[in-house]
């Protein structure tokens, strides 16, 4: 942790150096950015034998993202298949360790606002998984215009069919959390009053929410994953 007259930087360039030496990857090429665009998950790719060792540096990589949020949506989703992990899965662990190599000294700051809003932006990448076509909720949480809280959560329950439904999941999480958030700092002796902000990108999604004339419009039979 570093501090100036701007604020906090919380950053763990020691600990990402130590994971680079440990895997043999600190003199690696690095890449801009952590997964390739046309990946596409396949069942059939081969087992990956040595899965201790990639449980190994998932541990590690997941407390990596204490501090670094730009790499958790991708940790996520290496983390799903920690127990039956393929030659794919840790392909794009290498991918990682590389974008690392060239983001050693990136980190999160806190600086101190002439504000305390609670506001949230989240989204939902409707069946993007390619396997069971779930999808996924992700949200970013602010206080003061800091970022204090991120999380991309496991796979939706059922299979949304559009991605108005999809959004409206997401929607119902962020919220939670936000009371939760709110509470929380109640809790801590800061009672907020002000109205907080949730930011949606989803027209559709945001007519269901304000409207309940829209409700009977999104009911149908749910598919059931499990």
């Amino acid at each position: 942790m570093a501090t100036s007259s701007k604020g906090l930087f919380l950053n763990q360039r020691k600990y990402v150096v130590n994971l680079l030496q440990d895997v043999e990857m600190l003199y690696t090429k690095p890449f801009v950015t952590l997964l390739d665009i046309k990946l596409t998950l396949d069942s059939s790719s081969k087992p990956f034998v040595s899965y201790n060792h990639y449980q190994k540096i998932v541990g590690k990589l997941i407390c990596l993202t204490i501090t670094r949020p730009d790499i958790k949506f991708v940790v996520n989703l290496v983390s799903q298949y920690i127990h039956v992990p393929t030659i794919q899965h840790f392909g794009m662990i290498n991918r990682i360790l590389q974008y690392l190599k060239g983001t050693i000294d990136r980190g999160t700051v806190l600086t101190c606002n002439d504000h305390t809003n609670i506001m949230s932006y989240f989204d939902s990448n409707w069946a993007r998984n390619s396997l069971d076509r779930r999808s996924t909720t992700r949200y970013l949480m602010f206080v003061g215009g800091n970022l204090v809280s991120w999380k991309r959560k496991k796979k939706q329950l059922v299979v949304a069919r559009s991605s108005a439904e999809a959004e409206y999941r997401a929607m119902t999480f962020a919220i939670s959390e936000l009371f939760w958030l709110k509470n929380f700092l109640a809790d801590l002796g800061f009672p907020y009053v002000t109205p907080m902000q949730l930011f949606c990108d989803n027209q559709a999604a945001k007519h269901i929410a304000s409207n309940s004339v829209f409700h009977e419009r999104t009911k149908h039979n749910e598919v059931d994953c499990h």
